[in-house]
């Protein structure tokens, strides 16, 4: 449940849009300035709501991150449907790959990862935003378990395969490419490091595939 001041949400539609404008706005200030950057005198003014309205839906700034957390992470999964629910094919895997990085290039290369970036400032420092981090990267993780979950029962994957595995690698792949992405202005490394991956995924490809890895591993038999 997001965080409030007493654990609940607003009960009137007024207070959850003013609710949402605030995280909303914090968002944005944290993404381009940084937790440390970010002063709740900054929020509030850039909400256009006074401190006592902000303190009535956070108890203080720490709950106010992990609403930001919260909301990054549902932005950042959104933001990669229909492909990222639907990891199935291999189709699926170059489509989704396309989307993260044109949506990349459509920013200019700048921001990088918002969980990535709140994660290098709060890890060492913060405890629970550390574990509302360590659940947003798991739902992203967890899609990429699921479509090869699902594509290994349906033997586009070696029975062998370790899903768990190649998805921790997946999302490491992209956070490393989002990062060098941001720091060089160049979607290159990004698409570098995708590509990568799903060869790296290819590589453990099953009975069903018709690559040449997954011939190679499976070859026909004789009658």
């Amino acid at each position: 449940m997001p965080d409030t001041a007493d654990g609940r949400l607003p009960r009137t539609a007024k207070g959850r849009a003013t609710r949402a404008r605030i995280v909303e706005v914090c968002a944005a200030l944290m993404f381009d300035h940084g937790v440390a950057g970010t002063s709740l005198d900054d929020v509030c003014a850039a909400a256009g709501v006074g401190k006592s309205q902000l303190y009535h839906y956070f108890a203080d700034k720490a709950a106010l991150v992990r609403a930001v957390i919260a909301r990054q992470t549902e932005g950042i999964l959104a933001a990669q449907e229909p492909y990222l629910s639907g990891l199935e094919t291999w189709d699926a895997w170059q489509d989704w790959r396309d989307l993260v990085v044109e949506m990349q290039r459509q920013r200019g290369c700048a921001g990088g990862c918002p969980i990535g970036s709140l994660a290098s400032e709060l890890a060492d420092s913060d405890e629970a935003a550390r574990c509302a981090l360590v659940a947003g990267f798991a739902r992203w993780e967890g899609a990429f378990r699921a479509g090869l979950t699902s594509m290994q029962a349906h033997g586009y994957l070696r029975p062998d395969a370790d899903p768990a595995a190649l998805a921790v690698a997946t999302l490491a792949s992209v956070q490393g490419g989002l990062l060098l992405c941001q720091t060089r202005k160049d979607v290159t490394p990004l698409r570098v490091a995708l590509d990568a991956a799903i060869a790296n995924l290819r590589s453990c490809a099953g009975p069903a595939d018709g690559t040449r890895a997954a011939q190679d591993a499976y070859p026909a038999q004789d009658d």
